[in-house]
């Protein structure tokens, strides 16, 4: 008798998790959704999934979120409100590994970031550089680690300064074009990784969603979907945007490492390594995305 195979995937009230869990639900994957919050994974439960609620950082808990699983999908979650965010980053991503080397999970799909390649200089995204080689060490695991592109959704978080000021807002160069992506994308070749199962040792796919594109056009297309086409792009100083960010509620760390991410971007040290091509390209436009922006906005 062939048994079923089991998928565990943390962050699963996430802008990916959640996806993917879905994604492995519809054609009867059995699925182990982790999370924070029991009630944000009820749906989840009704959906099929075992669920399991607990903190991440937490090794017993992951030990068990991780035990008899066939694969796992692994990210590094994101505080902006924490003290030292790579001190989180670092605390998380021990856990983590230590927990997949407990439970003897044979598979893993890990959440990474283009970038990631680089060792230190990159803000946030050297964290998930420091989480992939802690990963690469595991000894006995297939490690399929993706490096997506700035995920289309974190634009909601500019949504309020757009309503309140009039304008998308950043320190990113506004001519600069560079790659994003819809996370139901990652989601699609994250879920179709953990069913096939299929690559041996380590493995890094980036994912650079359907083509390059600048702040000052993304302004353009949200502005279109919420009735104001010339809504601007500015370019804010460092100084001005860490002001505005912690002021918002980030905490001063993360800012410092935002900063120094975009800064990265600017100076175009984070990018493809592989260049663009039809197995990194994905299928979701920009301007099939920003819809739900509008949306968004008009709730506010």
């Amino acid at each position: 008798m062939t048994t079923t195979p089991l998928l565990t995937v943390m962050g699963a009230t996430g802008h990916t998790g959640g996806k993917i869990a879905r994604r492995l639900l519809a054609p009867g994957a059995r699925v182990r959704a982790i999370g924070r919050n029991p009630d944000k994974l009820a749906a989840l439960a009704s959906a099929g999934a075992e669920v399991l609620a607990g903190d991440s950082r937490d090794a017993a808990f992951l030990a068990q979120a991780f035990g008899g699983a066939d694969a796992v999908y692994t990210l590094l979650a994101t505080d902006r409100q924490a003290p030292d965010y790579a001190a989180r980053q670092d605390e998380e991503g021990e856990v983590i590994a230590a927990a997949l080397r407990a439970s003897g999970v044979r598979r893993v799909v890990a959440l990474s970031s283009l970038g990631a390649d680089v060792p230190e200089g990159t803000g946030v995204i050297a964290g998930l550089h420091r989480q992939e080689q802690r990963l690469r060490k595991i000894a006995g695991i297939d490690l399929l680690l993706l490096r997506p592109a700035s995920f289309f959704e974190n634009l909601h978080d500019s949504l309020g300064t757009i309503k309140g000021a009039g304008m998308l807002a950043d320190t990113v160069a506004p001519d600069l074009a560079v790659p994003m992506i819809a996370t139901d994308d990652i989601a699609a070749v994250a879920a179709q990784a953990l069913l096939a199962r299929d690559w041996t040792g380590v493995a890094v796919r980036e994912l650079l969603g359907q083509r390059d594109i600048s702040h000052r056009e993304v302004a353009h297309l949200i502005g279109e979907a919420i009735g104001q086409p010339a809504l601007p792009y500015v370019q804010l100083p460092e100084a001005d945007m860490g002001e505005a960010l912690v002021g918002a509620g980030l905490s001063p760390s993360f800012v410092a490492l935002y900063l120094e991410m975009t800064r990265a971007f600017n100076e175009e040290r984070v990018g493809s390594r592989e260049g663009r091509t039809p197995a990194n390209t994905t299928p979701t436009r920009f301007e099939d995305f920003v819809p739900e922006l509008g949306a968004a906005y008009r709730q506010i």
